[in-house]
């Protein structure tokens, strides 16, 4: 086993491109939709939701597709990300052709099909080069996959602020995808073995487990990305401050990451993940008490639950691939699982918060009453305290010998 000619930057500039199209998404277009186009909360959090729910069928598809296609995945990937920039430069650069909500719905789609399928075969080619890179080659990958993931969200969050707007941005991201798929080119052409489906999955205990606390533990940052615009905007009262804030919070989860696995290597994963939730209850439960100009305390707050992020996304992936590779090794069909639960958290965010801030009375952009405001801080700041503690009961039912 070697870890030579393992193009691991390769892999930490293509998880940037995809992490770039996702997270980002549901902290910018529904702003974009709601300001320049007059599109209700209600509505964006419905469609939303909607598009998960096409998830439940469509990513297991996918991942057998990307199975079935493992002989052709470079074609297939080329594809892929080309549908996946063209669909971003229609949603962000291109005024709707259509009503407003049928465009955001149409453009989306394309965009989170294309992301599924180039996760599915990222992450399961993953597995198959970690396993040639000898002992701990999964959290060695995941250190460049997540880190490279974590400065993709980074410059994805500041870049329409940083490029002059939004169709800057649309543009930006379609050459990101261009170098992302050459530097991986070489890659696609190790053939992983044949896919096994997602039913090793369903059928081992450990795999489904793991997969219950990735829905859970990605619940409260689906939570906090989906309200994070607004609570700057109307609670703190800080326009114009989300860039540097959002920067702030990704860019602590980007340097924390390397840390966070390298100290699972050490002491184990279990106990840093319960760690990581803890700190990450700590700055969310500050964040309820925070008001109007409190945005240094927020800055804070945004370095501390960042860094525990770091844990959540360098830790969990490689301890579900590290499964992968000793139940089912071609197993791209998991990975559609995989992916599933980690968007359908910030589908079920948006179509539950969303409706219930405006039913609050919270309108987004204009003056709010306290009443609405509280419920704001609650949302965002209490929610995901009680998802996390749930999350740290579920993982302390995990064995250690089975991460």
């Amino acid at each position: 086993m070697t870890n030579r000619a393992a193009p691991l930057p390769a892999y930490g500039l293509f998880a940037g491109l995809l992490a770039a199209a996702g997270l980002p998404l549901y902290i910018h277009a529904p702003k974009v939709y709601v300001d320049q186009y007059g599109v209700s909360l209600a509505a964006l959090g419905s469609v939303l939701f909607g598009l998960r729910l096409l998830d439940v069928v469509q990513d297991p598809l996918l991942g057998r597709l990307a199975g079935r296609l493992r002989h052709r995945r470079g074609l297939a990937v080329t594809g892929a990300v080309a549908l996946m920039a063209a669909a971003m430069l229609g949603l962000f650069a291109v005024t709707p052709p259509l009503a407003p909500l049928i465009w955001f719905a149409l453009m989306l789609t394309g965009i989170f099909s294309a992301f599924s399928f180039l996760t599915i075969c990222f992450y399961a080619q993953g597995v198959d080069r970690a396993g040639r890179m000898g002992a701990g080659g999964h959290l060695r990958l995941a250190r460049w996959r997540e880190t490279g993931a974590l400065l993709g969200v980074c410059a994805a969050a500041v870049a329409p602020t940083a490029l002059g707007g939004f169709p800057a941005f649309a543009l930006a991201f379609a050459a990101l995808a261009a170098m992302a798929a050459l530097a991986m080119q070489s890659e696609w052409r190790a053939i992983s073995p044949p896919d096994a489906g997602f039913a090793p999955v369903l059928r081992d205990q450990v795999a489904r487990r793991l997969l219950l606390v990735a829905l859970v533990n990605a619940a409260p940052v689906a939570v906090s990305s989906t309200l994070f615009l607004f609570f700057v905007e109307s609670r703190l009262n800080a326009p114009g401050a989300e860039g540097p804030l959002l920067l702030l919070f990704f860019l602590s989860a980007a340097l924390a990451a390397p840390f966070w696995s390298r100290a699972a290597e050490r002491v184990g994963a279990k106990r840093v993940l319960i760690a990581a939730m803890v700190l990450s209850i700590v700055a969310f439960g500050f964040a309820i008490f925070l008001g109007a100009g409190d945005v240094w305390a927020f800055g804070v707050i945004c370095v501390v639950s960042g860094a525990a992020l770091g844990a959540d996304m360098t830790i969990l992936p490689a301890i579900f691939a590290a499964r992968m590779e000793r139940i089912a090794p071609g197993a791209t069909g998991a990975f559609g699982l995989w992916s599933f639960v980690s968007k359908f958290t910030l589908a079920f965010a948006a179509v539950t918060l969303l409706p219930a801030l405006q039913a609050a009375g919270f309108t987004p952009g204009q003056d709010n009453s306290q009443e609405a405001l509280t419920a704001l801080s609650l949302a965002y700041g209490a929610v995901p305290c009680l998802l996390k503690l749930l999350a740290i009961a579920l993982v302390a039912t995990i064995e250690p010998k089975e991460v």
